[in-house]
């Protein structure tokens, strides 16, 4: 039997208690270590802007172009994206480290002094290393997140480095030498 350790309320959680196990503090571990993209996944709704950093991204098919995010179920910006069927993916670059910690906030004031534009319906930020602009082709819950698949509708890359996040801090990709 696994016994389960008691952390203080996570405002974030409504009151509710959170608790881990050890093979949950392990696996958090484990997550540190693996190396993934930053990127703001965007929504518009009303003519306003939405957007939250997510760190579960990827591509997920080529024929057709499709890509998947992971949201928690309880976030504002899945709610936005079911209902408006259609989200942003920014990649962000190495010097958007700033950028990735205020959208990684709680707070309608994201995009106060950001510079982004609207480009095929969705908040495109501007200087992103890459950027896709999707329909939502799918939801797949997945414990406490959901899984938002992508129907790649555009794209633009900029010739800046990626932004990464490993063992909790932020860095960037650099090639071993001979491998290019």
């Amino acid at each position: 039997m696994i016994s389960c350790g008691y952390l203080p309320t996570d405002p974030s959680l409504s009151g509710r208690t959170k608790v881990t196990t050890p093979l949950q503090e392990r696996f958090r571990e484990v997550m540190a270590g693996v190396a993934t993209p930053v990127t703001v996944m965007t929504a518009l709704e009303r003519g306003t802007p939405h957007g939250t950093t997510v760190g579960a991204f990827a591509s997920l098919s080529m024929e057709p172009p499709m890509v998947m995010a992971c949201l928690d179920r309880r976030s504002d910006l899945l709610a936005r994206v079911r209902r408006t069927g259609r989200f942003g993916v920014n990649v962000l670059g190495s010097s958007h480290s700033e950028l990735a910690a205020r959208f990684a906030q709680k707070g309608a004031e994201k995009f106060l002094g950001v510079d982004w534009e609207v480009d095929s319906e969705v908040p495109r930020l501007v200087g992103a290393s890459g950027w896709l602009a999707c329909d939502v082709a799918g939801l797949v819950e997945g414990g406490d997140h959901v899984i938002v698949i992508g129907a790649v509708l555009a794209v633009d890359k900029a010739h800046v480095e990626p932004l990464t996040y490993h063992m909790r801090s932020f860095g960037t990709h650099a090639p071993l030498a001979g491998s290019v």
